[in-house]
């Protein structure tokens, strides 16, 4: 079963485990904006979102995890090579 996706993702300065279990999710996000997709496709397909139902929240929810993605790319990764 996928991981359930929160309103917002975390706004950590280290890797949190919601971080850990969106890994894909986070990777789907980049691969998607990059590519040039429309939030609103990205939001149904890859978080599960009803858009139109609430296109607000569903942006917003878009938005958050995509920020978190782009983190996690620009230096957040660095906690996964830790040791546990």
């Amino acid at each position: 079963m996928p991981a359930t996706i929160g309103d917002t993702a975390p706004d950590s300065a280290t890797l949190t485990d919601y971080d850990r279990q969106h890994l894909k999710t986070y990777l789907r996000l980049l691969d998607a904006d990059a590519a040039g997709a429309d939030w609103r496709e990205v939001a149904a397909i890859v978080l599960g979102l009803d858009p139109e139902a609430d296109p607000a929240a569903a942006q917003a929810r878009h938005a958050s995890h995509l920020a978190r993605a782009r983190w996690l790319i620009a230096g957040g990764y660095r906690d996964l090579l830790k040791p546990d």
